[in-house]
């Protein structure tokens, strides 16, 4: 049984995986990176290849691949484990993860040309393998594998980035190496070295850094923290030892370090080192909106209570610890907002971010992201409105209205005073990297800082702990605690110690106890008379800003104010004003907002169906925090009341009084009409200017929405651009490879000398060989032509097309012996064309030359014709020889020797001419060439000369030996002596 154990635990061993990501230019790299990568020393290692292809191109590049590496190449199927010393290349038009050290496809869920396949293969490898992952990020446009790296770094792997002078586009090596978070930054061919050096034996299983039973060990660890603290000025002695190891381990893997009181003279010995080390403890992967579940309760639910609860203009105070670069403090704000929009509520909003990390402030303070934030949970919709898009397509920029609530600082929230009086302090995902005691500090801490009903949110995986009597569970899932009132005072006797200066006592900062059945509190004795005098004074009162729009009315103002005809949502004090108290509200409230001053107007006439009433207005600015300054009207009677019979006979007492008075009438309802007319002109003017502002908001709105649609079409076309590059460098590759088969054939075909001719289903050239044009007259032109139109040097076969429809119709190959008027023979062979996947797409007519092997069959016939013809004549007692048609002797038997005198070997080697009398030799063959076949088989007399030279006298029987087309090409003769005469 326990043998099986270790070969299960064996073969689960996942290899140590290096995921590659690239983009336009990557092919190139690729080919430096695999030529120098040796398989027989990637024995441990697995290769995934993540690369931007097109989503409807069939892909090349795992076919390239294997022309660069002798390791085996697939292309990813859904759930295909990851073997070492293997390439794994992602197919076009997927995105995908690893679970368990299976590959597994996706859907692209974004739209085309904003997907980001690095980012995400990079954050699920650091999620799967942790510290056994290697991120490359080479040659590609735009930022993915950024946010990647940052999850790689995080779990404790090992990030490397082409060196840009290599690169041929250098935005995603670029974007990468400004995080820094690259540990080696080299070309493509110098990465395997490193990646091989990195995984030594020490690098590939976890250190032995810290043992509960080596003080050694504990005291090395301790040094690294005193060595950290005074390079940096934090102290990490108090967060969680496992995290801390891991990071430590890998910046020993890095540098290739073994032991740890080696690393820590290498500290002492370089400060970069410390930097480094520091840097890497601060590694944080952050989101905006990461959990969307928990935001989406922050908005539905807390936010609304907590702004139900507060007066308008009032103040929102929120404390974001461990900020990293903002995107956590940017979704509250962006959060926030939404919701004031929606209650049409103002509220003046101070949100604190902070962080120990200087570098990630600076970001967040820049308010500016890649363009990857569109698959980080932010919607469309909030793009558009909270963020603007950069001209130079680096990304966007957080919204004015949105960075103006913010403000970023760095604070460590261990030693630095907190912030207080907050209505929402979130710490997510932060706690987790600290160790159990410092949470119970920073809890009771939390709770002081938070304002009574005040809101702490947390991240998934933390929780308040034992401190359930200091807050609250709002929502278990969303981590969202609420701040209670009924704790001891004991609770942060040890925590008001440590984080408050010595002359704030504890019981000032801390609140009394309360016991649980309290009675509710009675209302104050100045509240209560304030309340009393309110409800006893006739005065009416009205709280305008500077505008006079209406903010809160107190008392009856009917008498005083009434809606005009038309639109009913007047809500404006200078409109609703009665006839006769309009100009002067105007002209007092004006003086009022230029003066910063109490404005008084007595004596004024207010007239109320047909009644004329006296009264006075005072116009008090008010000191509020707000940012909008407001003022209270405050409208009474006038207290010195005077009938017209009274007031018209003091008139009438004075000289010339009604002259006076008409003159003052007169130039009052003059003045009265040229401000009526003023005053219409400008509200008209107003109007058209208010309705002119809109319409350039609206084109304003256009023009922006015009200008995304713009840059989304612009990243878009980039990405197509990047996969075209991409394909076009593949393409190139396949051309090479496809133009060097190309020659290999040519060269091939020609050096056969067969000729051959390939025709489509019409019987149509399609190519030729060069052999072919002594066959059939061939040139370059007629290609696209039937073969049946080109004349042929072929003689008695005029068959080829019924041939070649034959074997195109039957599948069956042909094969026939041709000759051409040269003299030359050919096999001509026609058989289908088949192509790679078994398709017909046409014949192949070639052409063997066969004349010597035709010439050597005809010249054995011809001797195996003699050689029976030897047979027969070899023991005739009559002389019997055989000479071709120019006299030369080809056979001779015995007769001929004892008739003659000279052997068969002699007479073979002998020519007739020197043995034949001249005369009688010409007679002979004349009468043989002369003579007909059948003439020729009839006997004749003639004389011979014999060895000894004696003239012999013989009768002569000729034959003709004939080939197989009837042709005479040899004469047998039969010859016997006769007695020579006297």
């Amino acid at each position: 049984m326990a043998t099986k154990k270790i070969s299960k635990t064996k073969k689960n061993l996942l290899p140590t995986i290096v995921a590659i990501g690239a983009s336009a230019g990557g092919l190139a790299a690729f080919e430096a990176f695999f030529s120098s990568m040796r398989s027989d020393v990637a024995t441990d290692i697995a290769f995934v290849l993540i690369q931007h292809l097109s989503p409807d191109h069939k892909s090349l590049l795992t076919d390239i691949i294997r022309h660069y590496t002798q390791m085996e190449v697939f292309e990813v199927e859904d759930g295909m484990r990851v073997v070492a010393n293997c390439v794994y290349v992602i197919p076009p038009n997927r995105e995908m993860a690893i679970h368990g050290g299976y590959l597994q496809l996706f859907e692209p869920s974004a739209p085309h040309g904003q997907r980001l396949p690095i980012d995400f293969f990079f954050q699920s490898l650091a999620q799967d393998q942790h510290e056994r992952s290697i991120a490359i990020v080479l040659s590609g446009t735009g930022s993915d594998g950024t946010k990647g790296i940052a999850a790689i770094k995080s779990e404790g792997g090992i990030v490397l980035a082409q060196e840009l002078d290599s690169a041929e586009y250098d935005g995603m090596p670029h974007s990468a190496i400004e995080t820094g978070l690259v540990d080696y930054i080299l070309t493509p061919d110098q990465m395997p070295n490193k990646i091989i050096a990195s995984l030594n034996p020490s690098a590939k299983k976890p250190h032995t850094v810290v043992s509960d039973g080596e003080s050694k060990d504990k005291n090395s660890l301790t040094k690294i923290f005193i060595l950290l603290r005074d390079r940096t000025g934090h102290d990490f002695s108090q967060y969680k030892p496992s995290t801390m190891h891991r990071r430590i381990e890998r910046r020993m893997a890095v540098q290739r370090i073994e032991k740890i009181d080696e690393y820590v003279k290498f500290l002492q010995q370089t400060p970069e080192e410390v930097d480094a080390l520091f840097n890497d403890l601060l590694i944080g992967v952050t989101n905006f909106f990461r959990d969307p579940e928990a935001f989406i309760y922050l908005k539905e639910v807390v936010f609304p209570k907590m702004l139900a609860l507060k007066p308008a203009g009032s103040t929102i105070r929120i404390w974001t610890t461990g900020c990293s670069t903002g995107e956590e403090a940017y979704s509250i704000a962006i959060l926030l907002k939404e919701c004031m929009e929606a209650m049409k509520q103002n509220y003046a909003v101070q949100l604190f971010a902070t962080d120990i990390d200087a570098k990630a402030i600076a970001i967040a303070r820049s308010g500016l992201y890649p363009s990857d934030i569109t698959s980080n949970n932010v919607s469309p919709e909030r793009l558009s409105r909270f963020f603007t898009p950069q001209s130079d397509g680096s990304g966007y920029r957080i919204h004015k209205s949105i960075r103006d609530m913010l403000v970023f600082s760095e604070q460590n929230i261990i030693k630095d005073p907190p912030f207080s009086k907050l209505d929402l302090l979130s710490c997510r995902n932060l706690m987790i990297y600290m160790s159990s005691e410092l949470q119970k500090r920073l809890i009771p801490l939390f709770h002081y800082a938070l304002n009574p009903d005040g809101i702490l949110f947390l991240g998934s995986s933390e929780s308040i702990g034992e401190y359930g009597d200091l807050f609250s569970t709002l929502d278990q899932s969303s981590k969202i605690y609420q701040r209670k009132e009924d704790i001891h005072i004991g609770t942060y006797s040890s925590v008001a110690k440590r984080f408050f200066p010595a002359t704030i006592t504890t019981k000032s900062v801390l609140p009394h106890v309360v016991e649980k059945n309290t009675p509710s509190p009675k209302i104050p004795l100045r509240e209560l008379t304030e309340q009393a005098l309110l409800q006893q004074s006739a005065l009416t009162g009205v709280l305008v800003n500077a505008q006079g729009d209406i903010l809160y009315l107190h008392g009856r103002s009917g008498m005083y104010l009434e809606l005009p005809s038309g639109e009913s949502n007047v809500n404006n004090i200078l409109k609703m004003a009665r006839e006769g108290l309009r100009r002067d509200l105007s002209s007092a409230l004006h003086k009022a907002t230029l003066g910063k001053q109490i404005v008084q107007r007595e004596g004024l006439s207010v007239t109320v169906n047909e009644r004329v009433i006296p009264i006075n207005i005072t116009i008090r600015p008010l000191a509020l925090t707000s940012e909008e300054p407001l003022y209270l009207v405050i409208i009474e009677e006038h207290p010195s009341v005077t009938t017209d019979d009274t007031l018209t006979c003091s008139l009438n007492s004075l000289p010339d009084t009604d002259e006076r008075i008409k003159e003052l009438k007169h130039e009052l309802h003059t003045q009265e009409e040229f401000l009526n007319a003023a005053n219409s002109k400008l509200e008209i003017s107003n109007e058209e200017l208010k309705s002119f502002n809109e319409e350039m908001q609206s084109l304003n709105e256009e023009l922006q929405s015009t200008n995304e649609e713009l840059e989304t079409s612009k990243e878009e076309l980039q990405s197509v651009n990047e996969e075209l590059s991409t394909v076009n460098a593949e393409l190139q590759t396949k051309v090479a490879d496809l133009s060097r088969s190309n020659n290999d054939m040519n060269n091939l075909l020609a050096g056969t000398g067969i000729g051959t001719v390939f025709v489509d289903h019409n019987l149509c050239i399609l190519r030729f060989t060069p052999a072919i044009t002594q066959i059939i007259h061939l040139i370059l032109s007629d290609l696209g032509r039937p073969v049946g139109h080109i004349a042929s040097n072929l003689i008695g076969y005029d068959r080829l097309i019924a041939d070649t429809q034959s074997v195109l119709d039957t599948l069956v190959p042909k094969e026939v012996e041709v000759q051409t008027v040269e003299k030359m023979w050919y096999t001509l062979r026609i058989q289908p064309y088949r192509t790679l996947d078994n398709v017909i797409e046409g014949a192949v007519i070639s052409f063997v030359n066969i004349t010597e092997t035709v010439q050597m069959r005809e010249a054995l016939r011809h001797a195996n014709e003699l050689s029976r013809l030897s047979v027969v004549v070899r023991d005739a007692h009559d002389a019997i020889t055989v000479q071709d048609l120019d006299g030369h002797i080809l056979a001779w038997n015995k007769g001929a020797v004892r008739m003659y005198g000279w052997s068969e070997d002699e007479a073979l080697r002998m020519n007739v001419n020197d043995r034949i009398p001249q005369p009688q030799r010409k007679n002979a063959l004349a009468k043989l060439h002369d003579l007909s076949q059948d003439e020729i088989l009839q006997p004749y007399r003639t004389e011979r000369i014999t060895k000894k030279g004696t003239i012999v006298e013989v009768w002569m029987t000729s034959t003709a030996l004939m080939d197989e087309k009837g042709k005479m090409y040899a004469i047998a003769t039969t010859e016997r002596a006769r007695e020579p005469k006297p």
